[in-house]
């Protein structure tokens, strides 16, 4: 991920949501400038521009104010958006189902329906944090995405661990078939010798 895309790459908008202190923000400074930035709640929105590989398109990147006067704006956004990136912290137990509910209302939008998620367990690096599997099942992603390109990706925006990790993957999601992508997943975990019973895990939580 570079500092500014090229003038002759396509642009795709990502649309970057989750709850108020999840961390959205500090991700986004992080994948940009890689400085760990403190940040304020974001009362309005941040856009910056992320560049990727020549063959896949710049991302323009919204980070929404995830506060709870701030959530019924999101759907603005909704219009022409590509993919779609919700932060959680994986260590805020007690606001799990919260994310898991603003989640799930922004997904029903008939304008979101088949565009690919991307879920960024934020906060890896830290202790009591969730793992992506519990975090999985604590959001109930395997229902509310069926039919959905989706994957969960550990991260940590102080350290910057997993970031370029997940939006590489959004950006396959956004270029790529659900039926490829699953194919793609079984031939992989095929070649390294795991189960019919872990490939269909691995599909049912996004890995």
């Amino acid at each position: 991920m570079g500092i500014h895309g090229s003038k002759h790459q396509k642009q795709a908008q990502v649309l970057m949501l989750g709850l108020d202190g999840s961390g959205k923000t500090t991700l986004l400074y992080k994948l940009k400038y890689n400085e760990s930035v403190v940040t304020v709640p974001t009362v309005g929105f941040n856009v910056e521009t992320l560049e990727t590989d020549r063959s896949s398109p710049a991302l323009i990147v919204w980070d929404v104010g995830g506060q709870k006067k701030m959530r019924p704006h999101w759907r603005h956004h909704y219009t022409d958006t590509a993919g779609v990136v919700f932060v959680v912290d994986s260590r805020d137990l007690k606001r799990l189902d919260e994310a898991r509910k603003e989640l799930h209302r922004v997904l029903r939008y008939e304008s979101l329906r088949e565009v690919p998620l991307l879920v960024l367990a934020n906060k890896q690096d830290l202790p009591g944090a969730l793992s992506p599997e519990e975090l999985c099942l604590k959001l109930d992603l395997r229902k509310v995405c069926e039919g959905r390109a989706w994957y969960i990706q550990p991260c940590s925006a102080t350290t910057g661990m997993g970031l370029e990790e997940g939006f590489r993957r959004i950006v396959y999601l956004m270029k790529t078939p659900l039926k490829r992508t699953q194919e793609d997943i079984k031939v992989k975990m095929r070649s390294k010798g795991f189960s019919v019973t872990a490939m269909k895990q691995a599909l049912l939580c996004g890995s």
